[in-house]
């Protein structure tokens, strides 16, 4: 049975939007809903009043249209929401204004700025101004390789402003992963910096902008905003313009905004890209924004004047995630560089000097700095943080007791999970319910989700596949070059027909409501046919204090699968054979027998990804002599080295 850890109060839970929320749901479309479980189940049942309602909640900008305000909503993918509505993205996001912060800017190495709503909002109508006058459009691509700077939202929300489609990549992308992506969808602008700053170490960009821009025929203009220099050499740059020369010579003014149909693409985002050449996902402007406002006001529960943190980059779907805060005006916290530098303290200093509400961090950084012995309440208070949030991965057992008892003991640890794919979260915050360790709240509002056994049946407390078996507003448009939509339906339909499968293998809880996601179920071990969630293992292991990552694969050995456990060690920990047994008795008595690995072994580094997602795949590819797809997706491709050729794998 899960421990329950935190309860809001009840005055907390009638003042949230929420609340609002099913009040208003009730006397205006008859939802007789008396919690949140009947809530979401009115949602998912009566999808159209549910979407209609929130479309007015939130206060969105532009023409909902006639009804009906859902077509086809038997039809996964075919759906249309809200088919004849006039909207744009970036009007709802600066909708307010005034001398109040919208974005508070700090990197690593102290360097602070603050936008106001005007400030932000004067930038988008040069830069909309700028593109304009280059002869960009509505469908015309606009991508950002840029650090998670004020720019960067600036340069989307012009883009979003004349009907462009958005990309972008962190500037720690290598050139060949930036063309990977780029090169897929043929941006005419490509805007850049000259370099960032990383772990206290500056990373000039230079001679990667020029590869980039040789190799992007499409691209008209490389628009460089000096971050490492006040003005960098853009001598070996093809068709770069300084920043100031590109949007210095327009004056601030109303903006335009380019109202379109609500499925018009927005966003382009992408996969891994660990099995190939990443996918090229597209999103609506519609759906994009219902998503995440609906994330923000009711489940993360932001309200005007909060101060929203993610730790992310631009080449994470969370940074898209993230923009939500301003509709509702709140200031958008950003950090760029290390999380852990000066010091691992770094973002717990930034919370606390800045005042931030909403907490945003993915759950191997909880666990990095939970094993590195931080203490994040020591001689700090954070009277104003009300949520931690936490994705990437399932979020550990102990990093949910440890946040409670290191760092506040009254707030909301929302563990949430969807990602790229829709651009949103399946399950995450409620602010109605309780918090239970090791669990994920709830299923979100609009979004039907279930796991699934192998026949397709629902089922509760048993592992399965997570699912969703109605139709929502983010589904993707289409992939990228993807004309007759094969790609897109044998990514989320090829194993049940009319219900998207999430990839994940989870478990329901028929006495919370709560869900435990495993892992990947492309990751899934299957030791004598069992299937096992590799994270079951992992938070076993890395409950060690010696034990820092683990990672865990399927070996094919003697016409099974063995399970193989990779262990990346804490500093003067050593892999004896004492400490071997330790791994084994831990997962043998909190997991099972059949979790406990048959090889475990000693790794310097693990591999992962630039969202800091380790890559499975692409060490199971390597212990067995495969070829790696895509090794440019990886943010420390050298790690795969230390999976070669393993003498005890042999054995």
């Amino acid at each position: 049975m899960s421990k329950l850890l935190w309860e809001p109060t009840a005055g907390r839970k009638a003042a949230s939007n929420l609340a609002a929320f099913m009040r208003r749901a009730n006397a205006e479309k008859g939802a007789g809903a008396d919690g949140y479980a009947a809530l979401h189940r009115w949602s998912v049942e009566r999808p159209e009043a549910f979407w209609d309602l929130f479309w007015d909640d939130a206060g969105i900008a532009g023409e909902k249209g006639a009804p009906p305000f859902l077509e086809d909503g038997d039809r996964m993918p075919g759906a249309r929401f809200f088919p004849r509505a006039r909207l744009n993205h970036g009007e709802t996001l600066l909708r307010m204004r005034g001398a109040v912060p919208a974005i508070v800017f700090r990197r690593e190495d102290g360097l602070s700025r603050a936008w106001s709503r005007d400030r932000l909002r004067d930038e988008t109508s040069r830069l909309a101004q700028a593109l304009a006058a280059a002869g960009i459009g509505e469908g015309d691509r606009v991508a950002a390789w840029l650090p998670n700077m004020p720019e960067a939202v600036a340069v989307m929300a012009a883009a979003a402003a004349l009907g462009a489609v958005f990309s972008s990549c962190s500037p720690d992308f290598g050139a060949a992963g930036v063309l990977d992506r780029f090169g897929q969808i043929g941006p005419r602008i490509l805007f850049a910096v000259d370099g960032y700053k990383y772990a206290g170490r500056d990373h000039d960009t230079g001679a990667k902008l020029a590869e980039v821009a040789a190799g992007l025929p499409t691209v008209e203009r490389v628009v460089v905003i000096p971050y490492l220099a006040d003005e960098p050499d853009l001598s070996a740059v093809a068709k770069a313009v300084p920043f100031a020369d590109f949007a210095g010579g327009f004056e601030p003014g109303p903006i335009a905004w380019n109202r379109g149909a609500f499925d018009r693409p927005l966003f382009v985002l992408y996969s891994s890209g660990t099995t190939g050449k990443p996918k090229c996902i597209v999103h609506s402007q519609g759906g994009a924004l219902l998503t995440n406002l609906k994330e923000h006001r009711l489940h993360a529960d932001v309200r005007e004047g909060d101060r929203v943190f993610y730790f992310t980059t631009l080449g994470w779907m969370m940074w898209n995630w993230l923009l939500g805060g301003l509709a509702f005006g709140a200031a958008l916290m950003l950090w760029d560089g290390s999380p852990f530098h000066p010091g691992p303290e770094a973002l717990w200093d930034f919370a606390e000097e800045e005042g931030i509400t909403h907490l945003g961090l993915s759950a191997k950084y909880v666990d990095a700095v939970r094993k590195a012995g931080v203490e994040p309440a020591a001689g700090r208070r954070f009277p104003h943080l009300r949520s931690v949030l936490t994705t990437g991965s399932p979020l550990a057992p102990e990093s949910f007791e440890w946040l409670y008892g290191r760092a506040k003991a009254d707030m909301a640890v929302a563990s949430m999970s969807g990602g790229t794919d829709l651009l949103g979260c399946f399950v995450g915050a409620n602010p109605l319910g309780a918090v239970h360790r090791g669990e994920i709240q709830a299923p979100q509002l609009g979004m039907d989700v279930r796991v699934f056994d192998a026949e397709g049946r629902d089922v509760l407390d048993e592992k399965g596949e997570l699912v969703c078996a109605r139709p929502f507003p983010s589904m993707p448009v289409m992939f990228w070059d993807d004309p007759d939509g094969t790609r897109y339906r044998d990514a989320y339909f090829a194993r049940w027909d009319n219900v998207w499968r999430q990839g994940d293998f989870a478990s329901i809880s028929s006495r919370t409501g709560g869900m435990v996601i495993y892992g990947r179920s492309d990751a899934t071990l299957n030791p004598g046919g069992v299937r096992i969630g590799t994270a079951e293992i992992y938070r076993e292991a890395e409950s060690l204090d010696e034990v820092e990552e683990a990672l865990a694969i399927g070996q094919e050995w003697e016409g099974d699968t063995r399970i193989v456990l990779f262990v990346r060690l804490a500093g003067g920990a050593m892999l004896d054979e004492a400490l071997r047994e330790r791994i084994r008795r831990r997962i043998r008595e909190h997991a099972s027998p059949r979790h406990v690995p048959a090889v475990i072994a000693e790794v310097a580094d693990i591999p992962r990804t630039r969202s800091g997602k380790i890559v499975e795949l692409a060490v199971r590819d390597t212990v067995h002599g495969r070829p790696v797809a895509n090794v440019e997706a990886l943010e420390n491709p050298g790690a795969l080295a230390h999976f070669r050729n393993r003498p005890e794998l042999r054995a």
